[in-house]
């Protein structure tokens, strides 16, 4: 029976949840600032400080013809941005282009022998291999040749591509674009089963593969996935014909799983017979789909982001000159997989459409040992390093003093994914830049296209944890669930919108227009009938807190926050602060059910390596940095010092997993971490040997760290 005090709280609780509903709170402390070097400023391609004036509201949407002008058109467009079908909005309506023809072709009067794609293995002992405009013009030119002909497919297909880091994944997404097929690329690291999913959603008849690739010093059996993928896609009645299977070594099978006769096909024995073939580019409608990239949400339907051609190209291609600060001279490298949308965009589209030479790398960043990253970009005079906060914490954990030891030097460095804490940011401007590197640090989602926030590198100030303004033409706004706007400088978080459409934008959710609607425009829509952008602001689902200057600091996933008796934490706050303690490596924070307060956090921390303490110590030192930076409000329940974080294969640490040992709920499906075996070693640290039985758990406790 529920005390007098129980039942207060409980009204209280409600209370200031309904009061505070979308309002995270805050306790930021607000961070120095960092200047662009003299150096930097005298190359860079953004300059101008009057850009924001040029992409202001007055000059919208027109003052997007500035990203399309930088592309070749067959035909230009008549109409900047339709808004007749709200929110679908239409882009550039009118003009034509070909996506392949803007990467490849047009580049080969002035680069032809310039490296467009320099791609490196996993083993240190194979030499990387760069290809040319000219070389990549071909190879595109003859696989595009084997999809028409050899494998039927036309213009308005859709393929399916599974696959590691090698360089036939960027040469087979080209090729599709070059026929105006639509691909769907499938972070290689995903089971067959997902593949297969993606598949059936997508109506692909066809999968592209590779036999094996190279992860952590050992060839993978890459191939075996298909089959599961095909059976996966059976079940939910789609037939595939043909799988593709390009071999990671020509010449010799890498897989344990056998070819079947009249469905599989090895591509570079297929390709023989289209030798010197040359396809040309198809003229495509700019609002023609180019590509779906399904999110990679864990429950539910995977939702597949249709991404268009014209506008898309246009927003990469704009975004990857002004904010990436990519020239055709500089040797640019991305460390993100392709098969997330940061490759699509920027390792694909965006470098190549600018004549840049792009990285690919086939391994993990810390194979064979943390100096990786860096013997890469020292032999190979890498001057933009983009990567991710979990690869740089990654790094910082296993070779805080690495980089030191390399001759590489970066002008530019990109952050993006997650928000980045003040801490790691430091480390990555000092330890890795050396001090000499505008570091961008970007805020954009899978369905976004491209950046939506971020410094403009050559401009702006740097502020360590905060991603910054609007790029140019992107208009943020922060709403609380009333639809009130939380102004600049109040301290108090809510959701993160963007007031206008823009071309990199998802068209729509293949084949669910009202799941589209539902998902991202329905909460803030102002009037459901009107036709005017300005009633419709793009709900992105993060939480954001707007300083004093503009700058926007991303608090993560709204979902991710622990509600502690009315109070809203977000989870990075709190996890940023955990990472200024010198022996923590590593942090994350998942909500634990309290009779009384409703959530509390519990704090799982992984240390650096070589340190010795006792769990006392620890617990003692985290406890005392949150109650310092934060508040009693956020004192943990529990500090769980642990080996290491569940992991996806991308490296992000899969909270749901921690939240669900911590609660004492099914931790679902583990089979795709790369570390599954950890999972069970927190278990028995948190739990104890004895098998408890498990619990249903909450709702917001199910969704936690999982996208929505």
């Amino acid at each position: 029976m529920a005390t007098p005090r129980q039942k207060l709280n409980t009204k209280e609780h409600k209370s200031k949840q309904k009061l505070t509903e979308a309002q995270i709170a805050v306790h930021w402390k607000e961070e120095g600032v960092f200047y662009p070097p003299k150096k930097f400023i005298e190359q860079a391609n953004l300059t101008d400080p009057k850009v924001m004036e040029r992409f202001s509201e007055k000059n919208f949407p027109k003052c997007f013809e500035e990203y399309a002008e930088m592309l070749s058109w067959y035909q230009r467009w008549k109409t900047v941005l339709d808004t007749s079908d709200p929110p679908f909005w239409k882009w550039f309506v009118g003009g034509k282009l070909n996506v392949c023809h803007n990467c490849v072709d047009r580049q080969l009067a002035k680069y032809k022998n310039k490296a467009a794609l320099i791609c490196v293995p996993e083993p240190e002992d194979e030499a990387p291999v760069a290809i040319t405009y000219q070389e990549l013009y071909s190879r595109v030119n003859e696989l595009a040749a084997l999809l028409r002909d050899f494998a039927g497919l036309k213009t308005g297909d859709r393929v399916t591509i599974h696959m590691p880091m090698i360089a036939e994944l960027p040469i087979t997404m080209l090729a599709c674009a070059r026929l105006g097929v639509v691909h769907s690329v499938v972070f290689g690291g995903f089971s067959g089963e997902a593949c297969g999913l993606r598949a059936a959603d997508s109506g692909s008849r066809v999968l592209v593969y590779a036999d094996s690739y190279y992860r952590s010093g050992k060839l993978a059996d890459h191939k075996a996935a298909a089959d599961l993928a095909i059976e996966a896609a059976k079940r939910e009645g789609q037939t595939i014909d043909k799988v593709l299977v390009w071999q990671r070594h020509p010449g010799k099978y890498g897989s344990a799983s056998p070819m079947v006769k009249g469905r599989d096909y090895f591509i570079n024995e297929v390709l023989k017979d289209f030798r010197g073939k040359r396809v040309e580019p198809v003229p495509m409608d700019a609002e023609a789909p180019l590509f779906l990239m399904y999110t990679s949400g864990t429950t539910g339907k995977p939702k597949g982001c249709q991404h268009r051609t014209g506008g898309y190209l246009a927003y990469v291609t704009g975004t990857s000159k002004y904010i990436q600060d990519i020239h055709p001279e500089d040797v640019y490298w991305c460390m993100a997989d392709i098969g997330w949308i940061t490759g699509h965009s920027y390792i694909v589209y965006g470098p190549l459409a600018l004549a840049a030479t792009s990285i690919i790398y086939e391994g993990i960043p810390i194979y064979p040992d943390a100096g990786r990253p860096w013997r890469i970009a020292e032999r190979l005079n890498v001057n933009i390093f983009h990567t991710s906060p979990t690869a740089i914490r990654m790094l910082r954990k296993a070779g805080p003093d690495e980089p030191k030891k390399y001759n590489c030097h970066f002008k530019h460095m990109t952050t993006v994914g997650e928000p980045i804490e003040p801490e790691v940011w430091k480390w990555y401007y000092n330890a890795v830049g050396k001090g000499e590197a505008v570091i961008v640090d970007t805020w954009w989602q899978t369905e976004n296209g491209g950046f939506l926030c971020s410094t403009k590198p050559a401009i702006d100030a740097m502020k360590p944890g905060s991603a910054g303004p609007g790029v140019p033409g992107i208009y943020p706004i922060i709403y609380d669930e009333n639809k009130q706007e939380m102004p600049a400088g109040s301290q108090k978080a809510g959701n993160i919108c963007i007031r206008n459409p823009w071309p990199g934008i998802f068209q729509t959710i293949w084949g669910d227009r009202d799941r589209f609607v539902r998902t991202y425009y329905q909460k803030y829509c102002k009037s459901p009938k009107s036709k005017d952008w300005r009633d419709w602001p793009y709900f992105a689902g993060d939480g954001a807190l707007l300083a004093k200057d503009g700058y926007f600091r991303i608090l993560g996933r709204v979902d991710d926050v622990i509600n502690v008796a009315g109070h809203r934490l977000g989870t990075k706050e709190l996890e940023s602060a955990c990472l200024t303690i010198p022996e923590v490596a590593e942090a994350a924070v998942v909500p634990v059910v309290d009779e009384i307060k409703g959530r509390v956090p519990e704090i799982y921390i992984s240390l650096k390596p070589g340190v010795t303490t006792s769990a006392k110590e620890m617990t003692e030192k985290v406890t005392h940095t949150i109650e310092t930076m934060i508040g009693k409000i956020a004192r943990p329940k529990t500090v769980q010092i642990v080996p290491d974080m569940p992991k996806t294969r991308s490296g992000k640490i899969m909270r749901r997993v921690l939240a669900a040992i911590s609660n004492r709920m099914d931790t679902g499906d583990i089979t795709t971490l790369a570390n599954s075996d950890i999972v069970e070693q927190i278990r028995e640290l948190v739990q104890g040997r004895a098998v408890l039985p498990l619990q249903e758990g909450p709702e917001d406790i199910k969704r936690f760290g999982q996208e929505p």
